[in-house]
């Protein structure tokens, strides 16, 4: 860990450039009583974080610890929410694909482009303070695209990943640079694009680089001091349960990152973590069984990091299918008996309840029409595969590479007892040819291609927990290569960002159309609602700007 001075010495040396924070002339100050100001009070304890569902405030990456991206404000409603307008845009500097949600705190809202992270004013969209850190060079895959997908706040703390793999933490109010620790033994494959999970008085955070030969794995920091608490691996090392998957060396590169956020459920302490694909990609001889905990779900300690559980959707996997898909807390009768469940839209084509208490498998229903890896899923959780995988001729493979949803957000409605989640249907030709790892390269071994005269489409699905059916889908026009994610109001609407650029509104129920502005630039990131003074406004981001819209 380095404080401010060091961290700024250090990066004099190595880059020419120093972190530094501004505050904008026409932020930090209000116009009006009602307006937030720099000395807004942001204080968020550990039970403002407990709040569920969460309404005026949205304090975690996906709203609440459950992931259910359940907004409980209603004042934007099926009956008018064709009247929604803009009310502001802020336009991002260092990124022209925003993958961020942002977090609202007391009317400040809390937003990041590549390293970069800024306050603003929720209400106009002004700047408080805006914090620069140095974009990395030299790093490949995800983590070259400087991607950023939001923060972490506990007290008056924020916390965000960089692009190689730092934890930076930063004063709320002035943006000034707390502490930096460098969380990834380095290999220079590493990177990271998540955000943050904070969890009593510890931040948790993860790795990208799963394509990439990197060995992944959970890690918990003390929240006031950065020092490591715990960290979990997900790749055993030799001598440990499930490392004959891994022989020789090949544990430091199994793959299994953990970039995408987990959720958490206070009443049983435990975080539910979902795992990467195992590397490299498409070569399974040298990784022999299931290749353990690569696309799993881990149940953890969060005072520990000790392992409850794990579950895995796709043993063995040959096609990428990721398992970093949100996993979502649900309480619920199920199959007539009170159940606490964990469901998951999983990359592999099937939607998957389990028990959260212990692991158990209840069901998998497939979203995707275009499945051919699979022929179904046994009682025991097991894939009953079809023997299809990647040649060096070339196999067609259902989900593609990118899977039958990704990381873009599910949602989940409270009243109805509906997961909404963003299917894509499409199928791509898997090749193979073995490689050995290298540093600054891809472990894929070796790649994928789009099918010519193959039409991708992307459809909203709807899945019922009371039936366990698909309850309607909602076709999109566009190409197939949106990432906008979902989020459902007490309102009755589920707003989403579509395929052909559009952020649109539809009626939870029944998928009927409601509204659509088209924001003229492509999507990648996911929605959220917040409100100031009785107001409620919903937020999304598109292309290089963050958009946020109220009623009149």
């Amino acid at each position: 860990m380095r404080n401010l001075c060091d961290a700024k010495r250090a990066l004099i040396g190595a880059m020419g450039a120093i972190a530094f924070t501004v505050l904008a002339s026409h932020g930090a100050y209000a116009t009006d009583d009602s307006s937030p100001r720099l000395t807004t009070k942001i204080d968020v304890q550990s039970q403002d974080l407990l709040v569920q569902p969460p309404a005026a405030n949205w304090p975690l990456y996906n709203g609440d610890y459950s992931g259910r991206r359940y907004s409980g404000l209603s004042e934007i409603k099926v009956e008018n929410v064709s009247k929604l307008r803009a009310e502001w845009v802020f336009h991002a500097h260092n990124s022209q694909r925003l993958e961020v949600t942002p977090l609202v705190v007391n009317g400040i809202m809390f937003v990041t482009d590549a390293n970069d992270a800024a306050a603003l004013d929720a209400r106009t969209g002004r700047v408080v303070w805006r914090h620069s850190w140095p974009i990395s060079e030299g790093l490949i895959d995800d983590a070259a695209g400087h991607i950023n997908r939001g923060v972490g706040v506990w007290h008056d703390r924020i916390y965000m990943e960089t692009d190689n793999a730092h934890l930076l933490c930063l004063d709320a109010r002035s943006g000034n640079l707390l502490w930096d620790v460098a969380y990834a033994n380095w290999n220079k494959n590493y990177g990271a694009t998540s955000a943050p999970l904070v969890v009593k008085d510890k931040v948790l955070v993860g790795t990208s680089g799963g394509d990439d030969g990197v060995r992944g794995f959970v890690a918990a920091y003390d929240t006031l001091t950065g020092k490591l608490v715990w960290r979990f691996w997900t790749i055993p090392a030799p001598g440990e349960f499930g490392s004959s998957s891994w022989p020789g060396k090949l544990y430091l590169h199994g793959g299994g990152t953990t970039w995408m956020p987990g959720t958490y459920d206070p009443g049983l302490d435990t975080i539910y973590w979902g795992t990467s694909n195992p590397a490299p990609d498409f070569e399974g001889e040298v990784r022999p069984g299931d290749d353990l905990y690569t696309d799993c779900v881990l149940a953890l300690n969060p005072d520990t990091g000790k392992l409850k559980w794990h579950f895995q959707f796709t043993p063995h996997d040959l096609f990428d299918y990721d398992a970093v898909e949100t996993p979502i807390v649900i309480d619920a009768v199920y199959q007539g008996t009170p159940r606490k469940l964990l469901v998951q839209a999983n990359r592999n084509g099937y939607l998957y309840v389990l028990d959260r208490i212990n692991g158990k498998f209840l069901s998998a229903t497939p979203f995707a029409e275009k499945l051919n890896w699979a022929k179904s899923i046994d009682a025991a959780g097991r894939p009953i595969v079809t023997g299809i995988k990647p040649t060096a001729a070339g196999a067609r493979i259902c989900p593609g590479y990118t899977g039958a949803t990704n990381w873009f957000a599910p949602s989940y409605d409270e009243s109805s007892h509906t997961v909404y989640v963003m299917a894509l249907e499409e199928c791509e030709t898997y090749y193979f040819k073995s490689e050995a790892f290298q540093e600054r390269h891809g472990y894929y071994s070796t790649g994928v291609k789009h099918i010519a005269g193959e039409i991708s489409q992307k459809v909203l699905v709807a899945y019922s927990i009371d039936s366990g059916t698909i309850a309607w889908k909602y076709p999109q026009a566009g190409t197939g290569r949106s990432s906008g994610g979902t989020m459902v109001t007490a309102g009755g609407v589920v707003f989403f960002g579509d395929d052909a650029g559009s952020f649109e509104a539809i009626e939870a129920r029944s998928g009927r159309p409601l509204w659509h502005l088209n924001l003229g630039q492509a999507i990648s990131a996911s929605p959220m609602s917040y409100a100031i003074a009785g107001k409620q406004y919903v937020a999304i981001a598109a292309g290089s700007d963050v958009f946020s819209f109220a009623l009149p």
